[in-house]
């Protein structure tokens, strides 16, 4: 029954249920960023809530995914292999008709536990699942795509009411995969608001961290758990002995910190452990290395850095490779040697490393969150 509303009667608030699934930092992150998004948009008319669906409803294994993934992503020839043996419109159908009796029950667990007015899915596994649980109980459901460019088939679902996706490519490949143009949104990547606030002073930020102010400053991260070949690329740029700053995020990977703590340093370097302080680290910094993830190349074209981009998943990210590069807001380099060469060509002519910079910025969705936040206000009706 709906409650009154009208004098002395709030409004209630609109249910919106957020699935994802921590493999992979970019699901929580995207979701977070929707989130605070809908509260800056429309505070107090939004009660959002996020669900882990394979933690929290689907059976084992799969409810371990969260754990199995890092392992996984480490062995980059069988994520590739996983990923274009389950992608197009016949595999991924059967990978769904296969998968569905054995999460069946969950599934329907999933939806009648948790009632909303809609239902955001911001992961690839989850939507064909849900939208056959749900087909004598249809729900608006819209899909937010959290890959760049070489988008999964899983990802779209034809009985979605909406997919949003980050870029023109990742449209074309939804409408390959059936997807109606009418129902397509291309708005970006959400972003925590903290990325999309300029810093008043780079050169205050930096004399507060102690780094040095008359260099520019080479921004090394792999992630929250510091994966990648980020120790080899690290070394590889002590020994070059570039003029610059080096700073190292290693995330929650202590032995890595521990073991880079022992190197001879030939440069100026500071290490780093995990960090909520990101969006200060790369707005305070002049060039990023990274692996492909889309989460991070987003964040670094709200705040104009230029990438080297030193790994890559095979098959989900090789579309962000060559994205980037397509921008000319970066290079792919695939090995330390090369990684140094693209950060020297930078370090010894900042005009080329101001283009790349530019065209980074040029890149910059930085407003996708809101516009996001909106589009699931308008699909419930909340209005301002």
């Amino acid at each position: 029954m709906t409650e009154p509303t009208g004098p002395g009667h709030p409004e209630p608030r609109k249910r919106v249920l957020f699935l994802f699934s921590d493999t992979g930092g970019g699901h929580r992150s995207a979701t977070e960023a929707m989130i605070e998004a809908l509260e800056l948009e429309f505070p107090g008319r939004f009660d959002a809530r996020m669900v882990d669906f394979f933690r929290e409803y689907y059976p084992s294994p799969l409810k371990f995914a969260p754990e199995i993934y890092p392992p996984i992503s480490r062995v980059p020839q069988a994520w590739g292999f996983t990923f274009r043996a389950s992608d197009g419109r016949n595999r991924s159908r059967a990978v769904t008709q296969i998968s569905y009796p054995y999460v069946r029950k969950g599934a329907q667990r999933l939806i009648r536990e948790n009632p909303a007015d809609l239902i955001v899915s911001v992961h690839p596994l989850v939507n064909s699942h849900l939208m056959r649980a749900m087909r004598k109980s249809p729900r608006p459901y819209l899909t937010v795509v959290t890959d760049l460019v070489s988008t999964h088939a899983l990802w779209f679902d034809r009985r979605a009411d909406l997919v949003v996706v980050a870029t023109d490519e990742a449209r074309e490949k939804a409408i390959e995969y059936g997807i109606a143009e009418g129902n397509l949104r291309v708005i970006g990547l959400p972003v925590a608001e903290r990325f999309t606030h300029p810093m008043p002073d780079r050169l205050a930020w930096r004399q507060r961290m102690g780094w040095r102010t008359d260099l520019p400053v080479i921004l090394l991260v792999g992630g929250g758990d510091g994966m990648g070949p980020l120790k080899r690329v690290a070394k590889a740029i002590n020994e070059a002995r570039l003029d610059a700053t080096l700073v190292v995020i290693c995330g929650r990977n202590a032995e890595l910190k521990a073991e880079l703590e022992r190197v001879d340093w030939r440069m100026p370097v500071h290490l780093y452990g995990f960090t909520t302080e990101m969006p200060q680290f790369m707005a305070a910094s002049d060039m990023l290395v990274t692996k492909a993830g889309p989460g991070t190349i987003s964040e670094a074209f709200i705040s104009g850095l230029p990438l080297v981009l030193y790994a890559r998943l095979p098959g989900q990210e090789d579309g962000n490779v060559t994205y980037v590069e397509q921008l000319k807001a970066g290079v792919w380099a695939p090995r330390p040697r090369e990684v140094v060469a693209a950060l020297r060509d930078w370090v010894e002519s900042p005009e080329a490393r101001r283009a790349a910079s530019e065209a980074s910025r040029r890149a910059a969705k930085p407003d996708a969150a809101r516009r996001i936040a909106r589009l699931i206000a308008d699909q419930v009706g909340v209005h301002d």
